[in-house]
């Protein structure tokens, strides 16, 4: 070939490779920053450890990017795979993939927000977290079972986290770890709540189990705040007396999920180490999430008297300091159900 045939070759070759490489990059272009359509949110869930190779193939099986080598060519330029967060993403057909792998790579999962009001056993915050689509409620009591796996700057429950997982208002990540992240987040708030601003960092005159134990019972007993140190020292007067509690709230922690509205006279022989009409002295832990008021209710409780209590109608408790006082309570409030057509 001649000298001038080279020349020719070359300057053909290097056209082709020119238009082979703008091919290329129309097509990049093309397949990384035009959505493919519109339309609302579809829920995406990014598996853990799932490779750009799967994530890729499931994106354009649904159709949400028009190539999944272009978007695997992206995550690879871009080396930011690794900080992909797993999760559940809403993504759109109108985004383009280069807008999906930044969601990715920011962790830009769908949050929810949960709350967990005061009073609640693990069982029921575990259906409470399955009905807010947050994960599974069994695998959410099997994660509150286990305090060995978490760590906090207080002493933590040797068998259960009951009791220390702080009621509130929380904002979690839909993903396969939102029970363990609430779990962790909700004994955070606990630790903040009660050891550092209630305690003060420093254990109280009792232990604090104790101290969480009581407020659970004053929590379940009592519906109105300014009752509640009040309860707390009739709790009390009754354990230095040596006397059986006689709480209801935790016969209804011994029914579990057959509990009921009313309690009756068969319910309070239930045998349970719970059942504080059978056993004297605090149960062995607590029987639901208490809140701030119960917990400085049990810190602090009432001096007074009284030894009894019963509830009214309207929540609120008539107290007595003697047994005739309490039965002849027990009869008014009895009087105020049956005029208000309540049991």
């Amino acid at each position: 070939m001649s000298r001038r045939g080279i020349i020719k070759f070359i300057i053909i070759g290097v056209i082709a490779l020119a238009a082979a490489a703008a091919s290329v990059g129309v097509w990049l272009h093309i397949s990384l920053n035009v959505a493919t359509g519109r339309g609302g949110a579809t829920r995406f869930t990014l598996r853990s450890g799932a490779s750009v190779r799967e994530v890729a193939a499931e994106l354009k099986a649904v159709g949400l990017i028009r190539s999944a080598r272009a978007f695997r060519l992206a995550a690879w330029w871009q080396d930011g795979w690794r900080q992909a967060a797993a999760g559940d993403y809403a993504l759109r057909r109108d985004m383009t993939a280069m807008e999906m792998l930044r969601a990715f790579q920011r962790g830009d999962v769908i949050t929810e927000w949960i709350t967990v009001p005061e009073g609640l056993a693990l069982w029921q915050v575990a259906e409470l977290v399955e009905a807010e689509g947050l994960g599974s409620g069994e695998g959410f009591l099997r994660i509150a079972y286990a305090p060995d796996d978490f760590e906090a700057g207080f002493p933590l429950p040797a068998d259960s986290l009951e009791g220390y997982l702080f009621p509130d208002t929380y904002k979690i990540a839909r993903h396969p770890g939102a029970e363990r992240e609430l779990a962790r987040v909700m004994l955070m708030r606990f630790e903040q709540v009660v050891w550092q601003d209630l305690l003060g960092g420093r254990p109280p005159n009792s232990t604090l189990h104790e101290v969480v134990i009581l407020a659970s019972l004053v929590e379940g007993e009592g519906k109105l705040d300014a009752e509640r140190p009040t309860i707390a020292g009739v709790l009390t007067n009754r354990l230095r007396q040596g006397r059986k509690l006689e709480c209801d709230a935790t016969v209804q922690y011994a029914l579990g999920p057959d509990r009921k509205q009313r309690l009756t006279y068969d319910d309070l022989t239930t045998p349970s180490p719970y059942n504080t009409y059978v056993h004297p002295g605090l149960p062995p832990g607590p029987i639901n999430s208490p809140g701030r008021a119960s917990i400085e209710a049990a810190l602090h409780p009432a001096e007074t008297a009284y030894l009894y209590y019963v509830a009214r109608p309207d929540g609120s408790h008539i107290f007595s300091r003697t047994y005739a006082g309490h039965l002849r309570a027990i009869a008014r409030a009895r009087g105020e159900r049956r005029a208000q057509g309540t049991r």
